[in-house]
């Protein structure tokens, strides 16, 4: 069956119908790096957020040549269609697709339901582990037009043209807590949220099976907050994951032409000197 690579997002129908394509590979990233061996997509390789996705000492996203690595070490070539899902309503395969179209990957998608919605529907798993042979797969230099700095953003708080979205829980915007139910480190030192931001949580745009909700109802969401296709937008939430997932929403799924992720989010803002926080 022919792919088609364009396609930002397919359900677990297609899936099933790709899980021996050659062309194909499934990658599973969870919040919970142990999931993938208590079992997964047959076929699927691991990413390690925590370590195959991010740089902890610099705290930054991936550098080319370690993705490129993880590419090639995952058997994924230049022409693989690469299917990204994962836990907690598919956070940080969002996050993954978010850092793959940063450097012009064109060959990607998110199973929509992720981890829970193949899991809840009894569908098929393994605890094997595959092993591809290393590719000489070729990953071009990164653009920063899909993300957002701390200095985009200062300068225009309030400005009429620029919407920000604050994708956490009402709690973590409220200023009332520093992290999301089950994250022991605050990784800020003040709580609050960026001034003028909306607050539109990351989970309201999904159902409770896990997929994303129709395209009129997330149309409905954004917009009823402000955050309309005419303008630039920005989303941010902790540590830049769950925003991934709200920048997915609208600049894959609903198309808006100007959306950028702050993946320094909280983390960042929350802890500069002399930076404008409202509570």
């Amino acid at each position: 069956m022919a792919v088609d690579t364009t396609k930002a997002l397919v359900d677990a129908d297609w899936a099933q119908q790709h899980l021996d394509d050659p062309g194909v590979r499934f990658v599973e990233v969870d919040v919970d790096t142990s999931a993938y061996q208590q079992g997964h997509l047959p076929g699927a390789v691991a990413w390690d957020w925590t370590s195959q996705l991010s740089d902890g000492i610099r705290r930054d996203i991936v550098s080319r040549q370690d993705l490129a690595r993880l590419l090639s070490q995952s058997g994924i070539g230049n022409d693989t269609h690469i299917v990204l899902y994962g836990d907690n309503n598919n956070w940080f395969a969002a996050w993954a697709y978010w850092q793959l179209k940063l450097h012009g990957w064109e060959r990607v998608s998110i199973m929509d339901g992720g981890r829970k919605y193949w899991m809840e529907k009894g569908l098929a798993t393994t605890t094997d582990a595959p092993s591809h042979a290393p590719t000489d797969v070729e990953v071009a230099e990164r653009s920063d037009d899909l993300r957002a700095f701390r200095d985009d953003i200062l300068p225009r708080i309030g400005e009429a043209g620029m919407a920000l979205v604050d994708v956490r829980s009402p709690a973590e915007y409220a200023g009332e807590v520093f992290a999301p139910p089950g994250v022991t480190s605050e990784g800020a030192q003040r709580k609050g949220h960026i001034p003028g931001a909306a607050s539109i949580p990351w989970a309201q745009a999904v159902t409770e099976d896990g997929r994303f909700k129709s395209p009129d109802e997330l149309k409905s969401l954004y917009e009823g907050k402000g955050v309309t296709p005419d303008k630039e937008v920005v989303a941010y939430c902790r540590i830049g994951e769950r925003s991934s997932h709200s920048w997915f929403v609208l600049h894959e799924l609903l198309g808006y032409p100007r959306v950028r992720n702050y993946d320094g989010s909280w983390t960042e803002w929350g802890s500069m000197v002399n930076v404008p926080i409202e509570r």
